[in-house]
């Protein structure tokens, strides 16, 4: 980033060579790295849903990440009682069926428990509950998934077309340690999780922002890629993220908008890293989820603005 300010920059003059940046979620990762590593390029720095935690290896996150969707699955069936029975219906077809998609991967079990990656998002819970009912209609009208169902299921996940989500998701929380498959090694935690099944009493509960290595079968485009993804997996000599130092004693005006009820980047560990960003202004809200920059745009924008203004009042 820094060198891309250069040049375009360059034939600027040196007090408009400064620019702002904004970062939401993962882009808020990469503007706190070019904070605490090139301070000198920035006017100001905006964030949403984008404090990462300052940690050494995924696997604090993947923990609070579980509490957090089983709580959201939880959520989820209280609004949709009914849709218990159906994900354990559509489950159990699933397999015995090997049911491809439309890009060639494979609708597994697993594949739909995905389905939790869009429960941080504002309307999720409508989105999902309709996409199951029209699974489970299809299910007990013809007895099998209809080719404009499994279109519309192909085209909720990311992975298809977002290759480089799923190989750096893990390593964009490392500092000197191997993920070793975080996400997979942490579910065996959590037997709701890991010991749920069509047959079991429970619901079967979402998963969401975990990468698993059924993903490299299930997902066509991922498939050529697991030998890479394991190399990854097990690499430890990740250099330092964050200069902690630096943002200690950061002078660059930065503002963030941080949500109670994020399911992607934790609140607590967004709130301790803003107090580790020497003169990081927040504001918090309990009524957003983690993609509020575009369900509700003009007012997390304007909220940003107050706070580099300084009239929350």
């Amino acid at each position: 980033m820094e060198a891309i300010r250069k040049v375009f920059t360059k034939e600027y003059p040196e007090n408009k060579k400064k620019w702002s940046i904004l970062g939401q979620s993962f882009g808020g990762f990469c503007s706190v790295n070019y904070l605490s590593r090139f301070p000198e390029g920035l006017q100001e720095v905006f964030l949403t849903g984008g404090l990462p935690p300052l940690v050494k290896q995924p696997d604090v996150v993947y923990e609070r990440l579980y509490r957090k969707i089983a709580d959201r699955s939880h959520a989820y069936y209280q609004k949709f009682p009914e849709d218990v029975q159906r994900m354990k219906d559509i489950a159990r077809y699933l397999t015995t069926e090997q049911v491809k998609t439309n890009t060639g991967g494979i609708l597994s079990v697993s594949r739909l428990r995905q389905f939790g990656f869009m429960l941080g998002f504002h309307g999720s819970f409508d989105l999902i509950h309709g996409v199951l009912l029209r699974m489970a209609n299809d299910l007990s009208m013809f007895g099998f998934l209809t080719q404009p169902t499994i279109q519309i299921f192909d085209q909720l996940g990311p992975f298809e077309t977002h290759i480089l989500y799923a190989l750096v998701h893990e390593p964009c929380y490392l500092s000197g340690a191997a993920s070793n498959w975080s996400a997979e090694r942490m579910i065996h935690k959590f037997p709701e999780f890991s010991a749920c099944t069509a047959d079991s009493a429970d619901p079967i509960l979402f998963t969401s922002e975990m990468i698993f290595k059924s993903m490299f079968h299930d997902y066509a485009e991922l498939r050529p890629l697991y030998d890479t993804m394991d190399i990854i997996q097990n690499i430890s000599n990740w250099p330092d993220l964050y200069d902690e130092a630096q943002l200690a004693k950061n002078e660059v005006p930065a503002y963030a908008a941080v949500y109670l009820n994020d399911l992607y980047v934790d609140y607590e560990y967004s709130s301790e890293t803003a107090r580790k960003i020497k003169g990081c202004k927040t504001f918090v809200r309990s009524d957003m989820y983690h993609e509020a920059l575009g369900s509700k745009s003009a007012e997390v924008v304007e909220q940003l603005f107050k706070l580099r203004d300084d009239v929350l009042d």
